[in-house]
Parts: structure tokens; sequence; C-alpha cells
């Protein structure tokens, strides 16, 4: 259970990985914004039957009558749209081994925010990891 976080984390990203693939090959002939309100409804769909097979349904007004909570819940689903327009956008008219990685500089971006707005410390062998990653996605896209 200790490290439940690096499995889901592992899922995510050959899941994430499947998102470019999938996308890159339904986006040949159709437009990039049509097509993710499209995957968003699918998505909707798709999490509102895991959270009623869950049993949480039930949760959704607690989540609703915490501001705080459903302010930044919002926030985070406008970005996360916004990144999935230009995900989508950036797949339609580039490679997917260009996108993918430059991409993943959301994790760089959201290293340093962490840091700078949330106080996370960043030991010095992450800091080179995040460079690392930072490097090795300015190579691949020039590649």
């Amino acid at each position: 259970m200790e490290n439940l976080w690096l499995v889901f984390g592992l899922l995510s990203a050959v899941t994430a990985a499947l998102v470019a693939i999938f996308g890159k090959i339904g986006l040949q002939s159709v437009d990039a914004n049509a097509a993710t309100a499209i995957r968003s409804v699918i998505m909707a769909v798709f999490l509102l039957a895991v959270v009623v097979f869950q049993g949480t349904l039930k949760e959704i007004p607690a989540i609703l009558a915490d501001k705080k909570a459903i302010t930044y819940i919002a926030l985070s689903g406008v970005a996360g749209a916004l990144s999935w327009l230009f995900y989508f956008l950036a797949l339609k008219f580039g490679k997917v081994s260009q996108v993918a990685p430059i991409d993943k500089l959301s994790v760089v971006i959201a290293t340093i925010l962490a840091a700078a707005l949330l106080g996370e410390k960043v030991s010095i062998l992450a800091g080179v990891g995040v460079a690392l990653i930072a490097l090795g996605a300015m190579l691949v896209a020039l590649g």
C-alpha cells in the first residue's frame, strides 16, 4: 500500500500514452475541438459509472457544498479542458513523438508551481530529475 501512488502513476502514464495514440488516429479527418468535446462526454459518462459502481455518488452533494473544494475542482476542470483542447490540436498538427514529450513539460511546470505555491520541498536529486525531463522533452521534440 505504501507504493500505491507509483502503481497508479505508472497506470496513468500508460493510459496517457494511449490517449495520444488513439487520439492521433481518431483526429485524422475530424475537427480537434469537436473530438475533444465528444471525448469529454464519454469520460464524464464513464467516470459517473465508476462513482455509481463505487457507491460514492452520495458524496457529490458534500463536494458541491464545500465552496473552496468546488472552486478549485472547477478551476482544475477548466484547466483540464483547456489542456485537452490544446493537446488534441497539437496532435492534429504534429507528431505524437513530438507532442507527447512537450506535453510532459507539465511535470516541470507542476513541480515549479508546487514548490512556489504549495511550499512543497524539492530535493536536489528531484530537481536534477526535473531538469532532465525538461532537457529530454526539448531534445525529443527538436529531433
